[in-house]
């Protein structure tokens, strides 16, 4: 049984409501979680606003190395805790161990950059004046993240927080609390003070409410939906709650005519079938030129076809379950509305009618009205489109409401500065599939969100600027 902490304990909800967590891969039941409610973020939130107040005064120094140590005790345990991972959120083993390693890395860099976050000093326009900016935490800051990265997620936006000298109530996933609760005793093992981070498992509605409404909380960071995030800005309005909004994409994929077409179609499909395509910034509507369109489609069938769709933990799975039943539902109906729209289809196999599992699939002569061109997919789906025109596929690549990742693969640099300059994006990935890194501002236009992650900027979301200024000298 899994249990909230809040304040250094681990306590059960107060209304003693427990839910059960299910595997996606087989259906079975992981662990059971308690179920709480506002009343429960309302003693975080005061366990937070109470620890604010010596947190906030520690130096750097001192929360780097609480932060560090709890990155050592991550990369010593990863195996474990990957284990766990994969049996919330139906991820291949490997998946699941790189996303360990990479949260240990997020907390080891923004302990040290902490270190720099400088102000600066302003000159006067009088010799008896001095002025200078400095930067202070922000307070508490509540912290709402998704299923898809359930260890990668709350380590981005807690070990930014956290460093910058705020303190934390922390909301993961209600499908993978196994994953934020061994986050949460990791830094609990390293030291971190009682009531400076705080984790809750329940009901989302309720605990964003009190978050919303609570004067202590300063700031709200959210990865979800693009849904809810519109619900959150709209409270935020009435309260001034500061927020940062990680929400939905439609990746557009632009592949040039002079690139290594096999390479780059295999290359393709691994990217898509990340994580069962469910990763805001996947890749999703690959436009390919005329030139070499069929040889692209007759290679990533291929591919589709040849991935191991299975379990987790078994070795060589390439690609495991959708997260839940509704999710899986959601993409087969893309698929079908796809088909029945005059598609045509090439699908891998599955290994079982147990389980959320979606066979991948790669769709070409699509409708452009088609959801899958429309719609945020999140999941095994590859949309084929073929383009002659640079001009145009940018207009086609930009016509989504969506601005968070896009894609470039040419080997032609004029080309690749006329795309990456014409994508209406915040990341632009140009021949590789990871536009983004730990040191790197992580964030989307549009309805993909506001503010950033990660990188400097990632730390300076919690933090407010103040000019301190001072004449008479």
């Amino acid at each position: 049984m899994l249990l909230n902490y809040i304040n250094g304990e681990y306590v059960i909800a107060a209304s003693e409501e427990m839910q059960t967590v299910l595997n996606p891969a087989n259906e079975e039941v992981v662990a059971a979680i308690t179920w709480s409610n506002g009343a429960d973020c309302r003693n975080a939130i005061d366990a937070a606003q109470a620890a604010f107040k010596t947190w906030s005064k520690t130096n750097v120094y001192q929360r780097s190395a609480i932060l560090k140590k709890a990155a050592d005790i991550i990369r010593a345990n990863a195996a474990d805790y990957a284990e766990n991972t994969v049996l919330e959120s139906g991820k291949p083993m490997a998946e699941a161990k790189g996303e360990w390693m990479v949260a240990a890395n997020l907390f080891e860099w923004f302990a040290e950059e902490a270190k720099r976050s400088y102000g600066r000093t302003i000159p006067a326009n009088r010799n008896d004046k001095r002025m200078m900016t400095i930067w202070q935490p922000m307070g508490v800051v509540g912290i709402i993240t998704a299923w898809n990265f359930p260890v990668y997620n709350p380590a981005r936006a807690w070990a930014a927080a956290l460093a910058a000298g705020c303190t934390v109530v922390a909301k993961g996933s209600e499908f993978t609390p196994l994953s934020t609760f061994h986050l949460a005793v990791a830094l609990n093992e390293a030291g971190l003070p009682p009531g400076v981070l705080n984790n809750l498992f329940g009901d989302a509605a309720a605990i964003g409410e009190e978050m919303l409404s609570n004067e202590h909380v300063k700031k709200i960071s959210f990865t979800g939906s693009t849904r809810v995030g519109k619900l959150l800005m709209d409270g935020a309005s009435k309260t001034n709650t500061k927020l940062s909004l990680e929400l939905g994409g439609n990746a557009p994929v632009i592949i040039n005519h002079d690139v290594n077409v096999e390479a780059v179609a295999k290359s393709s499909v691994m990217a898509k079938l990340r994580n069962a395509g469910q990763v805001c910034i996947a890749p999703q509507r690959f436009f390919v030129h005329e030139n070499i369109y069929k040889q692209f489609l007759e290679i990533a069938s291929e591919s589709i076809k040849n991935i191991k769709v299975g379990y987790g933990w078994e070795e060589g799975t390439q690609m495991g379950p959708l997260i839940n039943q509704k999710q899986q539902q959601q993409v087969l109906q893309i698929i079908t509305d796809a088909e029945s729209k005059g598609a045509t289809s090439v699908k891998g196999s599955i290994p079982s009618d147990k389980g959320w599992f979606v066979p991948p699939t790669l769709l070409s002569n699509i409708d452009a009205n088609a959801e899958a061109i429309n719609k945020e997919i999140f999941g095994p789906v590859l949309p084929v489109i073929p383009f002659n025109d640079r001009n145009t596929v940018v207009e086609w690549a930009n016509n989504t409401p969506y601005g968070l990742s896009s894609y470039v693969w040419t080997n032609n640099i004029n080309d690749a500065f006329f795309f990456a300059e014409g994508l209406e994006f915040g990341m632009v990935g140009i021949n590789e599939w990871a536009p983004h890194a730990t040191e790197a501002p992580f964030g989307g236009w549009k309805q993909s969100g506001m503010g950033h992650e990660s990188g400097s900027e990632g730390l300076y979301e919690y933090m407010e600027k103040k000019l301190v200024s001072w004449g008479g000298m």
